[in-house]
């Protein structure tokens, strides 16, 4: 074998000076090194390596100059044959003869008295890296089979890789604490408890990346607009890490704001996409964003390059909200258009980013008809339903993508549950005449919910104002819309003007203006938006005390 030219393909070699200075150890006998390690040289050559020739060099000489631990061991008790001058250095002298578990403790030390076994039996090179001894040193070992007089032996050859293996672990160190980082920040950046609207049970779920995967920047929110409505949005920042994240806070921050302007969703999109491009026009992000109304028992919605909404009705069966959808937010220069899905009693929706769905060896339409086929069997309440997908999805604390799903039921309410769930409406027909009605519909649909005698009356005269506002305001066609939940009464008038009320300070001989002042004033909340058919709604609501019956 020569010795010279297989070493040099050792790991360790390539990495190391293809010279050294002497070690200043002191010279072995030439009898330290058995007979039967010792390659025949060809007749007449010069034993010094005088020759030139490399096939020349005596091998303990070779063996001695290799900076990395060279050790040879044969038979099944592996007993010492050889250890070169690195060896002693790192580890001392060790007695020939004696078996590798008592004279090489350093290689139990690092795990390889079963591999020198195994290799013994295959007779096949194995080899195990970066292993950390007790000394604090890690090393890259090769364990080779080779015949020496004493019968079947194993080299043993382990490449000092310390440096490398602290280096490899500093560089772990800073990408899991940068990980870390984003994380936090990530979590931080996402609701810390979740709005409970009056008619939706709402759960939600985020899960980073795995260990290997930097954080991207997914997110959700749920926001009570008022007047019984509720905003829904998730979506999904491109890129990964702090940067991701930092860009989805504030997409988020801002759909809290443009939610309180109770625009369109479409609407609301287009500011968003305005605001991705002014935020970095290098990343783009897509978003789905929704809003229920109880009333209407549908979830309009608008779309800008996100997954399609899951919706589950009553019967069980599965509707995808797929059109319309937009690009991306930071695209610019694209009309967002709302469309809409059923969601009455009974229903669930689901809402989810990429990483649910998403996989390397799959389209991605089969990861959505493969949750769709989850959602049709996953019931109980919406935390349950979450934590289901996931585990359906086969999403595992080491996934490649952060996964972020929200889950949104409106419960099929009956009995005395269903009586804290009401609803009355009157079309408001005609002139002036329609105010009395007005007043007699609310005095009797709040006195047959047996509503306190002070909350009648608040009720009674807000219902007054906001007719009579409507009535010299507005225009047809005109609706007054009461409901009580759970939690609150909720008055709304509809008209066909667009044009928005808004408080204002009356002058003291004013006979107008101070409607909306007394809503304000005797209302827990009011506001005002424009219908998607034309005109306005104006809503008022009041908190139900906890002790209120029915």
């Amino acid at each position: 074998m020569n010795f010279t030219r297989w070493s040099a393909r050792l790991p360790g070699t390539q990495r190391r000076a293809a010279a050294r200075t002497d070690h200043g150890l002191p010279q072995r006998p030439e009898s330290a090194v058995p007979a039967a390690r010792a390659e025949p040289l060809p007749d007449g050559a010069d034993p010094d390596g005088a020759g030139g020739g490399v096939d020349e060099l005596p091998l303990r000489d070779v063996l001695d100059r290799i900076p990395a631990l060279v050790a040879l061991v044969h038979g099944p008790e592996h007993r010492v044959a050889y250890v070169n001058d690195a060896y002693v250095a790192a580890f001392g002298e060790r007695p020939a003869g004696a078996p590798a578990r008592d004279a090489l403790p350093e290689l139990g030390e690092l795990s390889l008295l079963p591999l020198l076994d195994q290799v013994l039996r295959s007779a096949k090179p194995r080899t195990v890296k970066s292993r950390k001894g007790a000394g604090g040193r890690s090393y890259t070992v090769t364990c080779t089979p080779l015949e020496t007089a004493e019968g079947p032996g194993v080299l043993v050859f382990a490449a000092d890789v310390t440096d490398h293996a602290e280096a490899a672990e500093r560089l772990r160190t800073s990408e899991r604490e940068q990980r870390e980082t984003a994380v936090t920040l990530q979590r931080s950046l996402l609701p810390q408890e979740l709005e409970e609207p009056d008619d939706l049970r709402i759960a939600a779920t985020y899960q980073p990346g795995g260990t290997e995967a930097a954080v991207g920047g997914d997110w959700y929110d749920v926001i009570t607009l008022g007047g019984g409505r509720t905003a829904l949005v998730i979506g999904d920042v491109m890129g990964r890490g702090v940067r991701a994240a930092a860009v989805m806070g504030q997409l988020r921050t801002a759909v809290r704001a443009y939610a309180r302007l109770d625009l369109p969703p479409h609407e609301v999109l287009q500011l968003l996409d305005g605001l991705a491009i002014e935020i970095d026009p290098q990343q783009i992000a897509t978003c789905v964003y929704a809003v229920h109304d109880p009333n209407e028992g549908r979830l309009v919605y608008a779309s800008a390059g996100h997954l399609p909404i899951l919706v589950r009705d009553e019967n069980g069966t599965i509707h995808r909200a797929e059109e319309p959808t937009g690009p991306p937010l930071g695209t610019g220069g694209w009309l967002h258009t709302s469309g809409s899905v059923p969601l009455g009693p009974g229903s669930t929706a689901v809402m989810y980013t990429d990483g649910l769905v998403e996989r390397r060896d799959e389209d991605i339409d089969e990861g959505v008809a493969a949750l769709e086929r989850a959602l049709s069997g996953a019931t109980g309440t919406p935390q349950v339903i979450c934590d289901r997908l996931i585990r359906a999805a086969g999403v595992t604390a080491d996934h490649d993508d952060d996964v972020a799903v929200l889950v949104l039921q409106h419960p099929a309410r009956q009995g005395p549950d269903g009586e804290r769930f009401r609803n009355a409406s009157l079309e408001l027909l005609g002139g002036i005449e329609a105010a009395p009605r007005a007043r007699a519909f609310a005095s009797g649909v709040l006195t047959s919910w047996r509503f306190a005698t002070d909350l009648h009356d608040l009720g009674v005269l807000a219902a007054s104002e906001l007719v009579a506002n409507s009535l010299q305001h507005g225009a047809p066609p005109m609706r007054l819309r009461l409901r009580r939940t759970d939690r609150r009464l909720i008055i709304e008038v509809t008209d066909g003007d667009d044009h928005l009320p808004r408080r204002r300070r009356a002058e003291p001989g004013d006979e107008t203006g101070r409607g909306i002042s007394i809503i304000a004033t005797i209302a827990s909340n009011w506001g005002s938006r424009r219908t998607p058919g034309g005109g306005k709604a104006v809503w008022c609501e009041f908190v139900l005390p906890t002790s209120t019956p029915g």
